[in-house]
This record gives C-alpha cells, sequence and structure tokens, in this order.
C-alpha cells in the first residue's frame, strides 16, 4: 500500500490548524521566500504575486534600498519608543511626509503609528479635537479597518457579525458607484439627506473617503465627487480625511491617489506600502490641525518604530521620483489593455475600474441583471492560486478580482499573470464572451 508523500505545506498546515485563531483566514500557501514579484512557497512552487502583501508591497519584495536600510538601523538600536526618546528616523519620515503632503501649503505635521486601522482611529481623533464635534462621515463600499470604532466605519457587515455594539456617532452616506447606478449626483444627494434628516452637520468632525475604495471593490471616485465633497465640507466646517491606506504610496501613479482630482485634504492617513513590508502608517496635515490635539493624546509604545521608518525613508525617496512614476504609469496602461482584452472575450466580467495601477474586473453572472457572481470569483482565485498566480478577491458581494501587482513586476510576468487568471477564469466556468 503506497504511503501518502506529505509535503511541508502539509506539516505547516497542521501546525496552523493547531495554533492559529481560527478567524483569521489564509490560504492553503506557506511562503519560504520572495522577490520583486515572485514567491516560493516552502515545497519550491513559484507564485507570480497579483496580491502585493495586500498593497504593502509597491515596490516589491525585498526592496534593496529599503533592506540595506533596514541593516544599516539594526546595528543602530531597533526601538526606542518616541515618547521616551525622539529618534531621527522618525523625525525624518515626518519631513518627508510633510515634502510630499497633498494637504496645501503651510506647516504640516505628521503622528506615526502602527497600521492603517490606528491611522484612521487618530485621524478621527484628531478631527474631533481641532473641530470639537463628535460625528464622522463615511460612505457605502468604504473600509477603514478592524478596530472597533474603523468597523463601525467600514461598509460591509462581513466583518462586523458578532462584535457590536459598535460605537456611536458615525454615519454612512451612498458612495458613488456608477456601475450599480449610483453617480456622483446621486450620491451627493444622499450625503445632502443624510445632513437633513440622521445628523445635523454642525456636529460632524469630519468626512473620511478612499479615493479608491479598495475592499469595496476598488471603486474609483468621479473625478467631480471629491471635489464636491470638499465644498461640502468647507461650507459646514467638516474636516476632509483622505484615506490613501490602499491607494497611496505610488499606487495609482502619484504618491497619493488624491492627486488625480485636484483636491486638498485636511488630513491625509498612509499606511501599508509606506513601510516597505515593515508595520508603519501614519497621519498627516495643516499644523493648526494636528496640534489641535495636547501633547500626551496622541501616542502608542511601537508607533513609528525606527526600522519601520529607515525603511519608508528609502520608499518615500523612490516612489517620489519620475522614473518610478513612468514605471508606474506603464504597468496601469498595461494592467488596463490586459483586463479590457479579457473582458472582451469572458462575458462574466461586467467591468474593469480602477486608477492607474490600482485595478479591478467586476464578475457578473450576466451583464444585464448584473447579479454579482461571488462563487465564481472564488473558484477563479483558488484556480489561480493552483497554477502559480496569487489573487485576491473584494467587493461587498466578494465578486471582485482586485490586481495589486508590485510596480517592479517586470513585462514577462505580467503578460504570464494575465494568461494564468484567463485560465483561470475558464477553469471556474466564466465561459468565452
Amino acid at each position: 500500500m503506497a504511503v501518502e508523500q506529505r509535503t511541508e505545506s502539509d506539516r505547516l498546515a497542521d501546525l496552523r490548524d493547531r495554533y492559529v485563531a481560527r478567524g483569521l483566514s489564509t490560504p492553503p500557501l506557506y511562503v519560504a521566500r520572495a522577490e520583486g514579484a515572485c514567491i516560493v512557497d516552502v515545497d519550491g512552487r513559484e507564485y507570480i504575486d497579483f496580491a502585493g502583501g495586500l498593497a504593502c508591497q509597491n515596490l516589491g519584495h525585498g526592496f534593496p534600498p529599503a533592506v540595506a536600510a533596514v541593516h544599516e538601523q539594526v546595528d543602530r538600536y531597533l526601538h526606542q519608543c518616541a515618547m521616551v526618546g525622539m529618534y531621527e528616523p522618525y523625525v525624518e519620515v515626518c519631513r518627508r511626509l510633510a515634502e510630499l503632503s497633498p494637504c496645501g501649503s503651510g506647516e504640516q505635521r505628521s503622528l506615526l503609528v502602527n497600521s492603517g486601522a490606528e491611522a484612521v482611529e487618530n485621524a478621527v481623533k484628531i478631527a474631533r479635537a481641532a473641530t470639537g464635534r463628535p460625528g464622522v462621515l463615511v460612505f457605502g463600499n468604504s473600509f477603514h479597518g478592524r478596530t472597533l470604532l474603523t468597523l463601525a466605519m467600514t461598509g460591509k457587515v462581513d466583518y462586523k457579525r458578532g462584535f457590536g455594539p459598535l460605537p456611536a456617532e458615525v454615519y454612512r452616506a451612498p458612495g458613488p458607484y456608477p456601475y450599480r447606478g449610483i453617480d456622483t449626483d446621486g450620491a451627493i444627494r444622499g450625503l445632502e439627506l443624510l445632513l437633513a434628516q440622521d445628523v445635523d452637520p454642525k456636529t460632524v468632525a469630519c468626512a473620511v473617503l478612499e479615493p479608491v475604495q479598495g475592499e469595496g471593490g476598488f471603486i474609483d471616485m468621479p473625478l467631480d465627487f471629491p471635489p464636491r465633497l470638499k465644498e461640502i465640507c468647507e461650507e459646514h466646517g467638516i474636516l476632509y480625511v483622505d484615506d490613501e491606506v490602499q491607494s497611496g504610496v505610488g499606487r495609482t501613479g502619484p504618491v497619493w491617489a488624491i492627486e488625480h482630482y485636484g483636491v486638498e485634504p485636511d488630513l491625509l492617513v498612509s499606511g501599508k506600502s509606506i513601510g516597505g513590508g515593515l508595520p508603519l502608517a501614519g497621519v498627516t496635515g495643516k499644523a493648526e490641525v494636528m496640534d489641535a490635539v495636547d501633547p500626551g493624546g496622541l501616542g502608542g509604545t511601537f508607533g513609528g518604530n525606527p526600522i519601520a521608518c529607515a525603511a519608508a525613508l528609502a520608499v518615500l525617496d523612490e516612489v517620489a521620483s519620475d522614473e518610478f512614476r513612468s514605471r508606474a504609469d506603464d504597468i496601469g496602461a498595461r494592467i488596463r489593455s490586459a483586463l479590457e482584452e479579457i473582458a472582451g472575450r469572458v462575458e462574466a466580467v461586467g467591468e474593469v475600474r480602477g486608477l492607474g495601477a490600482m485595478l479591478a474586473i467586476e464578475l457578473v453572472e450576466d451583464r444585464e441583471s448584473k447579479r454579482p457572481a461571488g462563487p465564481l470569483t472564488k473558484r477563479t482565485t483558488q484556480s489561480a492560486r493552483e497554477r502559480g498566480l496569487l489573487l485576491l478577491s473584494c467587493g461587498l458581494y466578494g465578486n471582485v478580482i482586485r490586481i495589486l501587482v508590485p510596480l517592479v513586476i517586470s513585462n514577462e510576468e505580467l503578460a504570464r499573470g494575465f494568461e494564468l487568471l484567463e485560465e483561470s477564469l475558464g477553469d471556474a466556468g466564466a465561459g468565452a464572451g
């Protein structure tokens, strides 16, 4: 009788089932090493990475300048806690964020923290301190994190189930979603109705918006929505918070996606790729807003860890360069072209959308009804993984495949990845158009 050959992945899967919390959802992939846009698992199998560590690897796995900066910093010190002893890497990251800030002219300040959700929470704290108001406006299809406050701000019930009660004073207006019938005019009408019947705008501290909604389905805001939202915010003394945790750090071409819209937010929230693969996030804004919080009102033990800051300095220098922008724009054009070609052949692709290299396809049962094809999407991502391509789904109904390739991917890897995507759609039963 043949003895079943167990792999390293099998061994780690057993350990994962034994020791890791069930609530953490993970695919059967156990990584041994990674470089650029390639991941190798513990059994030696290679994958083209279209997931980018969930947008944490815009510059690829092992970005050499960041790795070198980390090695150099490790020899100095690993941790100080900025509330015990300040250090140059923290100050320098804040300086670079000020130089790159989309929040207008004048002095800029930043707070560094560990994660996007922590940054969003601190942005709300700062906005409340600056305005003296409690209310928070968010929008349909938003994702702002998994802490209790950011869960209340997130527009997907799957993440909230069983965790209530959630914090109050969070109000949701419709978000633009042209493919599903909500244009800028409709979203603005919904916001105005919200401010007329549910919350007095004089009690609202801030409105928080992703210029391209990440988990919500890679829904890029129509070009006129952020400017019109900004007008409403200014009319009522509401601060505009630009959540760029997933869309920032060069993902759409410029350093920040809001630069496509010509709008100056009051606060910028950054995260994910800013640390080059290490935990780092930030809140940036004009001095008069940021300094509304009294000393001691902001902080955290590991916020702005010096090793993550060292990596971030290398990342920010790169994404601000003309060479990076040129390559990012080229990759974005290649991705859009490939997805539109697939959409021309695969009937299940209802829409190609996004901004720059932050693009996605929404899968539907048929293009007339636009019924979300969630099971098809799941089968597609599973088939892709079996073929050697890492994909992530998203969207309110789990029917959107998002593309988050490291922006150092080669043209050959990119082309091969889209071949595997189309093959996987076929495996999943998408069918030809």
